[in-house]
């Protein structure tokens, strides 16, 4: 028996009538899972730093010196997830579901040699850089370590990524969430076993993270083959080589995600390159603010995960006024959910902190620049969603240009100069004024109705 968001989805692709109360229901549906999906991912970010983090400033200090390379890294793969699963939802919106399958498999097969050159370069240049990124002598080898054996798992990471988007792009929120919630069940197992048990520390957790990920990148792709009703592919003649049309669509998508990537993820690399001058206690401090701050806007990352499938399956049916709607619907419910949390991301901020480190430093630094941030969240919810469905109309260009532009013009540079005079402080203050100015840009492009019009 179909349930009311299946329903609700056939009337998307069959052209059926929806009212405003169906409109902003089928968001709730297909946004309440990907929520769930996201805060897992924050909560296994948030075992690993604590369970290092009470390893010591050091050990936190470690992961959170390469973290950001491990985002450009992933920031790729995500780029080459979404040059395919947008496809697959426009398909899916036109009722094309053997087109979706040939998107599908053609998807998998780039993905999954892509992942694997990444693998290799990310294990080539783990030894050298923590010293590019200016880390002290006492975290380089551990940084190094961790670094390594993350980018031994990117293969794997890659699996779960195509396979929970593809599910998504399906309309089918729940089952990806589950697994992500059973990864993070996973992911405390394996650490305890692999930190504390075997005595492995920063090496143990990226064991424990890599493992996680690859169980769970085989669960997905086990339903997403055998169990999805739209998507299985397993006894359905088909090839995997990829096509001209179909990689010539997903560049038009991946290029400019890709490119936004390199200067997106750079900026967090010079970020960290800015504040690693500050100290062991403020780049673990820094480090914790950013796992803490995610509880807050991960929630936002899920909502854009809806807005990109109502979008995509919208104009795939030819529905661009539909498509509209879902855009603002689920960019004003980004904004009041990340609204509420950065009320209780203020509140709590020491406490959020204290989970992860117990030094009273790192406690005192990160709680103060927490609370800087809460007041930009409102701004950054729009831009994440709103970008979402922007991505979801197959438009990544412009919104890529004004993410580098925000990024770089009113973050990187100002952050040079205020992080000398106030130190880590000074760096969120420019993060936060930044935020906001994205938010509002994306608002603005929203209104303007262009990134509607794009055919790829």
């Amino acid at each position: 028996m179909k349930g009311e968001k299946d329903i609700l989805l056939e009337k998307i692709r069959s052209g059926g009538a929806l009212t405003g109360v169906q409109q902003a229901k089928l968001a709730l549906f297909l946004s309440y899972p990907a929520i769930l999906a996201q805060l897992s991912s924050v909560l296994m970010q948030y075992i690993d730093s604590a369970m290092v983090g009470h390893l010591g400033p050091a050990a936190g200090a470690s992961i959170g010196l390469v973290s950001t390379c491990l985002w450009m890294f992933g920031g790729f793969g995500m780029a080459v997830t979404s040059g395919f699963s947008v496809q697959v939802a426009h398909r899916i919106g036109a009722n094309d579901f053997k087109g979706a399958r040939e998107v599908l498999r053609q998807g998998l097969a780039f993905a999954m040699v892509f992942s694997i050159c990444m693998a290799v370069l990310g294990m080539s240049i783990s030894g050298a850089l923590p010293h590019w990124l200016g880390g002290g002598e006492d975290i380089v080898r551990d940084s190094g370590r961790y670094f390594f054996i993350m980018a031994a798992f990117m293969p794997a990471m890659q699996l779960d990524w195509m396979c929970a988007y593809f599910l998504q792009a399906s309309g089918n929120m729940k089952v990806p969430s589950l697994l992500a919630i059973g990864m993070c069940v996973l992911d405390v197992v394996f650490n305890y076993i692999f930190i504390y048990g075997l005595g492995m520390g920063v090496t143990g957790a990226a064991i424990g993270s890599g493992l996680a990920e690859l169980i769970t990148g085989i669960a997905m792709f086990s339903f997403l083959a055998f169990g999805s009703k739209e998507l299985r592919f397993i006894k359905e003649k088909g090839s995997f080589r990829p096509t001209r049309e179909v990689m010539s669509r997903a560049w038009g998508i991946t290029g400019p995600m890709a490119f936004q990537n390199i200067l997106m993820r750079g900026g967090y690399i010079a970020a960290t390159v800015i504040v690693a001058p500050l100290g062991t206690i403020a780049i673990a401090a820094n480090s914790f603010a950013i796992t803490a701050e995610s509880l807050c806007y991960m929630p936002g990352y899920g909502i854009a995960d809806a807005s990109t499938t109502l979008v995509g399956q919208s104009i795939g049916a030819g529905r661009k006024p539909l498509a509209k709607r879902f855009a603002w619907i689920t960019t004003c419910l980004g904004m009041g959910v990340m609204g509420i949390l950065a009320i209780l991301m203020y509140i709590f901020a020491p406490q959020m902190i204290g989970l992860m480190s117990p030094d009273a430093d790192v406690i005192a630094l990160g709680g103060r620049v927490l609370r800087i941030e809460a007041f930009a969240e409102i701004g950054y919810a729009a831009s994440i969603v709103a970008y979402g469905a922007c991505v979801g109309a197959g438009d990544t260009r412009w919104p890529s240009w004004m993410n580098l532009g925000s990024m770089w013009i009113v973050r990187i540079i100002p952050a040079i100069f205020m992080t000398r005079r106030f130190g880590l402080v000074g760096f969120w203050i420019c993060m936060a004024i930044e935020l906001t100015f994205r938010g509002i840009i994306f608002i603005v492009r929203l209104a303007r109705g262009k990134w509607i019009n794009k055919t790829i």
